[in-house]
């Protein structure tokens, strides 16, 4: 899972899918920028991640390294900026073919997660509800193979 600054929705996207998944997949999360290396996620995604049982307090943020292009089977970013800044750092046809967006996984026409860290926390409620659907799709299609 791959946002700006791995703080608001690409943490939201771990803590989701994670619950939804058992543990023998490895889910985890980057940001392409560096600026919140080390910080835990962003209080108002912990705190509505909390109140839908969702735990990511745990985490911490760290850039996306090349790397992460080899060793994980799919990188979900969440939105056409951060897809460019991913694909920019591939090196092979196999690396670019594992970046999608994540929204191309539901029925959503918009397929843009929208960045809520200059909202209030109705935005960062619908982006949870944004993600919680489509990782309800994504973990289907994962446990079936």
């Amino acid at each position: 899972m791959v946002c700006l600054g791995n703080i608001c929705r690409s943490p939201l996207a771990e803590g989701i899918l994670k619950s939804k998944l058992s543990q023998e997949f490895e889910i985890d999360s980057a940001g392409t920028g560096h600026w919140h290396e080390g910080e835990k996620p962003d209080s108002r995604s912990i705190n509505v991640a909390k109140k839908f049982g969702v735990d990511i307090t745990y985490q911490r943020a760290r850039q996306i390294k090349i790397a992460d292009l080899e060793y994980y089977d799919i990188l979900y970013v969440m939105d056409k900026n951060n897809y460019d800044n991913v694909v920019a750092l591939c090196k092979t046809d196999a690396q670019k073919q594992k970046v999608k967006l994540i929204l191309d996984e539901s029925s959503h026409t918009d397929k843009t997660v929208p960045d809520p860290y200059y909202g209030s926390e109705e935005d960062f409620i619908h982006v949870f509800h944004l993600l919680d659907d489509v990782c309800t799709v994504i973990a289907k299609k994962l446990s079936h193979g």
